[in-house]
């Protein structure tokens, strides 16, 4: 079976007329609400899916427990028994997990059973053997005893026919145990998003490489491959391009032709050599996202021969913020995962702080006795602090003012998705 997704339009990041600044909310508003799955979708056995996309909901083939079967090693029979001592004769045989007893188990009669047989007919209510003495022909015990206890009826966890995992769930080993035991030897998953990284500036050199007056290593481009194999998602390395339209433009031809998601850091905003957002435009297919946001510039989204362009800000702590709140979202719905909201936890704060209204902000934070402390500067080009943090502490876009004690909204970098 195949599956194939509609191509997004050409306009689908256009912004409303007449809008500036978009606050964060109404960005993820609008990513959320214009894209969608751009992945196919192939059957593979369970032995390779995990961490794949389910493409549509998997369906118990068998019920399970398929029959009904005991919890507990002991002795089996029919119905309850009162208060008082009783003693049964035992029939001959048994029935275990894997060997089951053939015959019926008579009214009064009891079988030695052990845990995950299936019941034997004549069998519905098992005693533990701890409760129990034998003399090997017969059982001796003391009630009461409900009828049913100590076993399991067939489907109380999974009847067949239930779905057992949504379309769109990130499987798990837990959920291919549960697909595994209710027959299911391979499920229908959306083929990994694959996702071109390019880096741009000719003030960038590799790491390793000598580095002269002006040039800085390339921090990104490492950090972006590990986020988005974190993510789950294939990575395809272009490299690092010079501040040459042609080149890029050559390497963005390349990347379309490889991945489903183009992901640029630098050249995103409006300068003479901010080449990224000069092809979109060209292309014209180009929205610069005025994001009402700290630390972060604007946010460069485009197509490309219909492969969608993040073009991301150049500054490290910036290009990881804007990776987080937008792409790694916009991605997991591309990806047919749907869209995630990270999950935050309200916690005292360690520290002081004014903030003005107008943008939201993300202070690199980690937990320290309780509380969340953030790093001891806010400067977009300490990448340290993005190695010191354990997540972000969110701010809202209005103006606060923030004590010792007073709760704040920490978000782990884990909720994202990034270990």
């Amino acid at each position: 079976m195949t599956l194939t997704p509609p191509p997004l339009s050409n306009d689908c990041f256009a912004l409303p007329q007449g809008v500036d600044w978009t606050p964060v909310d109404e960005a993820l508003a609008l990513l959320r609400g214009r894209l969608g799955p751009v992945t196919g979708a192939e059957a593979v056995s369970l032995s390779e899916a995990l961490g794949r996309v389910l493409a549509e909901d998997a369906i118990a083939l068998r019920s399970n427990p398929p029959q009904p079967n005991t919890a507990v090693d002991g002795y089996g029979f029919a119905g309850g028994r009162s208060e008082g001592a009783h003693v049964m004769p035992l029939v001959a045989g048994r029935a275990a997990a894997g060997v089951p007893f053939n015959g019926v188990v008579p009214p009064g009669q009891a079988i030695r059973i052990l845990t995950g047989a299936a019941l034997p007919e004549g069998v519905d209510t098992v005693i533990l053997e701890e409760d129990v003495r034998t003399d090997g022909a017969s059982v001796a015990f003391n009630g009461p005893l409900k009828a049913g206890a100590n076993t399991r009826k067939a489907g109380e966890d999974v009847a067949a026919g239930d779905v057992i995992l949504t379309r769109g769930r990130v499987l798990t080993p837990a959920d291919l145990a549960l697909a595994s035991a209710t027959g299911l030897a391979e499920l229908l998953v959306r083929k990994p998003l694959r996702v071109a990284v390019v880096s741009t500036g000719d003030e960038l050199v590799d790491p390793g490489e000598p580095a002269g007056l002006g040039q800085i290593y390339d921090a990104n481009r490492p950090m972006l491959l590990a986020l988005i194999r974190q993510f789950g998602f294939e990575t395809v390395d272009m490299g690092r391009i010079k501040d040459d339209r042609a080149a890029l433009g050559a390497a963005f031809d390349q990347a379309a032709a490889q991945a489903d998601v183009i992901l640029t850091s630098g050249g995103a905003s409006a300068g003479d050599e901010d080449h990224v957002s000069a092809l979109l435009r060209e292309a014209g297919a180009m929205q610069e996202w005025r994001i009402a946001l700290k630390p972060g510039r604007p946010l460069a989204l485009g197509m490309w021969q219909g492969t969608p362009v993040f073009g991301l800000p150049g500054n490290p702590v910036a290009a990881l913020v804007c990776t987080l709140v937008f792409a790694r979202p916009a991605m997991g719905l591309m990806a047919g995962a749907g869209w995630a909201e990270p999950q935050g936890f309200e916690v005292p704060a360690a520290f002081a702080k004014r903030k003005k209204p107008g943008r939201r902000e993300y202070l690199r934070a980690r937990m320290l006795a309780g509380r969340a402390e953030v790093f001891k500067s806010e400067g977009s080009g300490r990448i340290s602090g993005l190695s010191w943090a354990e997540g972000l502490v969110e701010l809202p876009d209005g103006a606060v003012e923030i004590a010792p004690g007073d709760p704040v909204r920490f978000i782990p970098f884990a909720s994202f998705g990034m270990g």
